[in-house]
């Protein structure tokens, strides 16, 4: 059984039955207590639940307010496959004459992975990401600021200025949390402060989400629901039929 795959039984477990012991996944899973105890710390760092002694224990309610935020190696474990499926949509709908905007994070990354090369010009707020586009030979521009190393994103006041400068044709963004009354959160106010910026500069924008992003909020809103489209491999059912939202699993994009 893939990882992607024991992670979501875990996490389905949860949300049926509010707590699970370390034994019950060793049965279910058909797997060793030391896999267990890695998958639970691994979805406990990224914030899925709350480790206890012998098992693990659910999140609050939905909608709960989380300030938590994991890093980057962290995130980059989880949902790997739906990231990369979301990603490859995303990459699909860059034109060459874009003058295109990607936001740091995991999923906004696997988009590199699924560029050849392209005439379209990228701005971004991730070394990283720079790095990878220049490395295929595409033209890319850092924004200045302060670097945050947990989400190796540029913030700040000098990366907002730099930003107001700009008129993007798409502009590609990751979220923590989405939810259609606080919309698209995240739980630092000065990444919050630049995702806001640059997502008031593109024409058109998308957030690239997994299904495990809906019915979350952090900390603070950047933008309001209604003011991007949703690239995402499942949602709620409740937001299955809204316009903004995009189902990348329609494509079958391997």
């Amino acid at each position: 059984m893939l990882t992607e795959q024991r992670y979501q039984i875990i996490l389905d477990l949860l949300k049926e039955k509010k707590s699970v012991t370390a034994t019950e996944l060793k049965e279910i899973l058909d797997t060793s207590e030391s896999t267990v105890r890695r998958d639970i710390t691994a979805l406990h760092k990224a914030g899925k639940l709350i480790k206890v002694f012998g098992g693990a224990v659910a999140l609050e309610d939905e909608g709960t307010v989380s300030a938590y935020e994991p890093t980057v190696e962290q995130k980059s474990e989880l949902y790997v496959k739906e990231k990369r499926k979301i990603a490859q949509y995303a990459a699909e709908l860059i034109e060459e004459e874009d003058f295109i905007y990607l936001d740091a994070g995991t999923t906004t990354g696997y988009m590199i992975d699924a560029l050849g090369y392209t005439n379209a010009v990228f701005v971004t707020n991730a070394v990283s990401h720079a790095q990878r586009l220049a490395a295929k030979g595409i033209k890319v521009f850092l924004i200045g600021g302060e670097l945050k190393s947990s989400t190796e994103a540029v913030i700040g006041a000098q990366a907002m200025k730099n930003l107001q400068e700009y008129h993007f044709t798409k502009g590609f963004f990751g979220a923590n949390g989405i939810t259609k009354a606080e919309g698209f959160t995240t739980p630092d106010a000065n990444e919050a402060l630049v995702k806001q910026t640059a997502i008031e500069r593109c024409k058109n924008r998308y957030i690239l989400a997994d299904h495990s992003k809906f019915g979350c909020i952090s900390s603070v809103t950047f933008s309001a629901f209604v003011n991007a489209k949703i690239l995402t491999d499942g949602c709620p059912a409740e937001y299955q039929e809204l316009d903004c939202v995009i189902g990348v699993e329609e494509r079958n994009l391997i």
